[in-house]
């Protein structure tokens, strides 16, 4: 079958689009000119609706995001390769496997005045750990905790059902005020009061309002005044930043149009690496995808480089596993798939799938590829299609509305998909997407392990770097786990898609990160 071209699949979309951003910039020079945000508050677009700023009960990233300006905790994990830093916390002591004691920083307080005492840790944890809790922390708090326990004003000790190496990052939880909270454990309004940067002081499915909490324990927030704007359509963002009416957004305007707005007036670009990895699953229970030298053949087939080239503009990294270059935990002694169409095919000679008819159109096999709707995401899938069909193997790719196509993942009804992780923050994710047990079942529809991989060392080895608190030791141990997994490749992972942040040329001081938190708000400042 012949291939089609990558760089022409969306060519009219971005072609309007683009001529829609040039059209406003004209409008906007004939009229208003220069940016229409106030001087003390930085307007930041997002994508999707947050619907809370509790961290009991975020259920998106940008839910998750939100909470962490609003709350703080105990530590923090901003750092560039994602190692936890003390927060709330001005030391953590182990007593033994099992125990750990919190000593909290002098002096600090929630955004109304009030102290923050070991009192409120408790009170925070204890509201997920309780059996009637619907937090959605829950299950994970009770696996994880056996007791958390006042001391005394500064010290929590925490007791641990088990050793856990990851408890350092569990330790981001937002710790709220138990003063201020009513007799149901919520908060008036849905507006947590705690201890992070900024306070919200409303919140809707349109906007969110935050304000300086003056009581912060680290440097106060430039701006007095944060508004999270939810602008659903991806050209409205664009008009809307180019127009001046809007000051920030972060990882919203797809990446094969970033130059192209960026080279407009009053908007720059800036980008930074990721810890998200998009992937291409296969499931490993089909029986032609169950045969490891076919999943070697379609990642050699891929030509990465090219799709980041013409579908990312070069923001983004090639990937060898689930972690980042800049992770602390990263191993790039591990085997790679360059693009190699001759070994493709080879590996597809053997494993019993020759040409049928050499240079003719007859393929080797068909695979059926389900994606998301997005248009996007779905261009991009029928380039990687077009580079499988090159050696024989012919892919049908089959987009769907988000959750429809997500349900199918989790059922294993697929051969060939793509999606992106959460943040990776702790290698410990090799365990919920590689080990055995992590394989969805009608009982826990939601575990990782969506491509039904097994390797009995990979379960051993996630398994011992859980319970491993040495990092030297867990950084071995995970070695020879992103050896085997890359070897095994159930999955083919991608590229880490760059963080990118375009924003008004007046707005200076933003700081990216490799999670994409938006804590560098706090040290925004803006410029006429």
């Amino acid at each position: 079958m012949p291939a089609h071209r990558h760089g022409n699949t969306l060519a009219p979309a971005v072609t309007f689009l683009i001529a829609a951003v040039g059209l406003l910039s004209v409008e906007a020079g004939c009229g208003r000119r220069g940016r229409q945000t106030p001087d003390d508050t930085l307007v930041v677009l997002m994508d999707t609706p947050m619907k809370s700023a509790d961290p009991r009960y975020c259920g998106t990233n940008n839910e998750v995001k939100l909470a962490r300006l609003a709350t703080a905790g105990l530590v923090a994990l901003d750092t560039p390769d994602l190692r936890p830093r003390l927060d709330l916390a001005e030391r953590i002591d182990r007593l033994d496997d099992v125990t750990f004691e919190v000593t909290l920083r002098p002096g600090l307080r929630f955004a109304d005045g009030s102290p923050l005492e070991a009192a409120d840790v408790v009170w925070s944890y204890q509201s997920v750990l309780d059996p009637g809790s619907d937090s959605l922390l829950h299950k994970g708090f009770v696996d994880r905790f056996a007791a958390v326990e006042e001391l005394d004003p500064r010290r929590v000790r925490f007791r641990l059902t088990a050793p856990l190496a990851t408890l350092m990052t569990d330790l981001e939880f937002g710790i709220l005020s138990r003063r201020g909270a009513g007799p149901d454990g919520r908060f008036a309004g849905g507006l947590p009061l705690g201890a992070g940067p900024y306070r919200v002081t409303a919140l809707s499915p349109a906007v969110v309002e935050l304000e300086r909490n003056p009581h912060y324990h680290g440097e106060p927030a430039a701006l007095p005044r944060l508004e999270l704007r939810v602008v659903r359509d991806a050209t409205a963002r664009i008009l809307m930043l180019v127009g001046g009416s809007a000051d920030l957004t972060q990882n919203t305007i797809r990446l094969d149009l970033v130059d192209d707005v960026a080279r407009r007036d009053r908007v720059e670009v800036a980008s930074g690496q990721s810890v998200l990895l998009t992937y291409l699953m296969m499931n490993n229970d089909d029986p032609v995808l169950a045969d490891v030298r076919v999943r070697r053949a379609i990642a050699l087939a891929l030509d990465r480089p090219a799709i980041i080239a013409g579908k990312f503009s070069g923001r983004a990294q090639l990937a060898t596993g689930l972690l980042p270059p800049a992770h602390w935990a990263y191993n790039g002694e591990v085997r790679r798939y360059p693009h190699d169409p001759a070994e493709a095919r080879r590996l597809l000679d053997e494993a019993g799938f020759p040409d049928p008819d050499g240079d003719g159109p007859a393929p080797r096999l068909r695979l059926t590829y389900k994606t998301s709707s997005d248009a996007f995401r779905a261009a991009v899938a029928r380039v990687i299609a077009s580079q499988l069909g090159e050696v024989g193997i012919a892919v049908e790719v089959r987009p769907f509305e988000f959750a429809t196509f997500f349900a199918d993942v989790k059922r294993g009804s697929y051969q060939l998909a793509s999606m992106q992780t959460s943040d990776i923050t702790d290698p410990d994710y090799y365990f919920s997407y590689f080990h055995s047990s992590r394989i969805p079942t009608a009982t826990d529809p939601d575990a990782g392990n969506r491509w039904r991989y097994r390797n009995p060392r990979v379960d051993e080895l996630t398994a011992a770097g859980r319970r491993e608190l040495d990092p030297e030791r867990r950084r071995v141990l995970y070695a020879e786990v992103q050896a085997l997994v890359a070897d095994d490749v159930p999955v083919v992972p991608l590229w880490h898609e760059d963080n990118v942040v375009l924003s008004n040329r007046e707005v200076q001081g933003y700081v990216i990160v490799p999670n994409a938190r938006l804590g560098g708000v706090a040290r925004t400042t803006k410029a006429r």
